[in-house]
């Protein structure tokens, strides 16, 4: 008993040390659902430096050409900090400034895309803004497309905005190739260029999809990082962590470990019958995994949603497929109809027994 006691009075003294978060404010988040996994003071408003970049390129690609060829004009002597070094004069395609833009985080790229998409840089933060509000980023706002702090001012968001953000840009193919890519050549009419990314994290965990990194002396270091393993996709974001890169390795271990990939949706055995439409046969395009844990995988449930529709025809979208956890809804799945099930050809002793039957 005194042992006991003995080993209590020492923890008391001297604790034992766990490994603690650096990050003023951090978010894990499923990429597949939007499910928040973790949070640390993830709707707090701060300052967000290069990770603005992030919306600078899907903006980019939404509403630009990436073949476009776009001239460096005099406004990239304005933009300090970090940069591909462009000179006056200097014309580079829009996908090759956008390699630049994510890899080198480069500053003087920010402007000259910004004004070869909107004409100019007002006319592209107000895209910026649009977009945020299109898609539910409630406490971001934008004043530059690369992340500097300018006159007291700068880009401001959230852990979960920019978590949220990052889920709609990995929607989109080209966004997520260039948010993979590691080391690019470009060539403009001046000279050749070969970047290489600045996300550690890609030399040091190697499950990581891609990431972006963001430093002021005012917002501090921010980072956005995504990664995959066993069809587990995270999104993890942080502000203000001088440990940052470490941070995200040990919270990807963490939650990979925590939770299962459930697949609840599958394309090639989707299957459901429906007596408004008996000639008819049901798809879906995609397969869905559901992050769970063991106990959580108890509540999950696919609730079909049929429309009535009159002669619909071959491919339309004639439903949903939502899949639950509990009450929320982690996913919705579009199902598809093909009309005019086709009957399998019964073969010659098939239709004998069917002749004997018929007596």
């Amino acid at each position: 008993m005194k042992k006991i006691w003995l080993l209590i009075f020492i923890f008391i003294i001297f604790p034992i040390k766990t490994k603690a978060l650096s990050a003023r404010c951090a978010i894990v988040m499923d990429l597949n659902s939007g499910r928040v996994l973790y949070e640390l003071n993830a709707h707090e408003k701060r300052l967000i430096a290069s990770i603005s970049k992030i919306m600078t390129s899907l903006v980019s690609i939404e509403y630009g050409d990436l073949n476009k060829v776009i001239t460096a004009d005099k406004d990239i002597l304005k933009a300090n900090g970090s940069s591909i070094y462009l000179e006056v004069g200097e014309q580079l395609k829009l996908e090759d400034l956008l390699y630049g833009l994510m890899l080198r985080s480069g500053n003087d790229s920010a402007v000259t895309i910004a004004k070869g998409v909107a004409g100019s840089l007002d006319s592209f933060v107000y895209l910026m803004n649009e977009y945020a509000s299109l898609i539910g980023m409630e406490n971001t706002y934008f004043v530059n497309p690369h992340g500097l702090d300018e006159s007291g001012y700068g880009n401001i968001s959230t852990a979960y905005d920019m978590a949220l953000l990052t889920k709609v840009a990995m929607q989109n193919k080209t966004f997520r190739k260039i948010f993979n890519t590691t080391n690019y050549k470009a060539k403009s009419n001046i000279k050749t260029y070969n970047w290489e990314g600045k996300n550690k994290l890609f030399k040091m965990y190697k499950y990581t999809t891609g990431g972006k990194t963001g430093y002021t002396d005012n917002a501090r270091r921010t980072l956005v990082t995504t990664a995959s393993k066993d069809y587990k996709n995270l999104v993890i974001v942080t502000l203000n962590d001088p440990n940052d890169f470490s941070d995200h390795k040990a919270l990807y271990e963490t939650y990979f470990n925590k939770y299962d990939a459930l697949k609840v949706l599958d394309k090639k055995t989707f299957n459901i019958t429906n007596a408004s439409y008996p000639d008819s046969i049901f798809y879906i395009k995609n397969d869905y995994y559901a992050l769970v844990t063991k106990k959580e995988a108890e509540n999950l449930k696919v609730d079909i949603n049929l429309y009535k529709l009159d002669s619909p025809s071959d491919n339309t979208k004639i439903g949903e497929a939502k899949v639950l956890l509990g009450e929320t809804i982690l996913h919705e799945e579009s199902i598809y109809i093909k009309n005019n099930k086709v009957i399998p050809k019964k073969s010659l002793w098939q239709k004998i027994k069917d002749w004997f039957k018929s007596w």
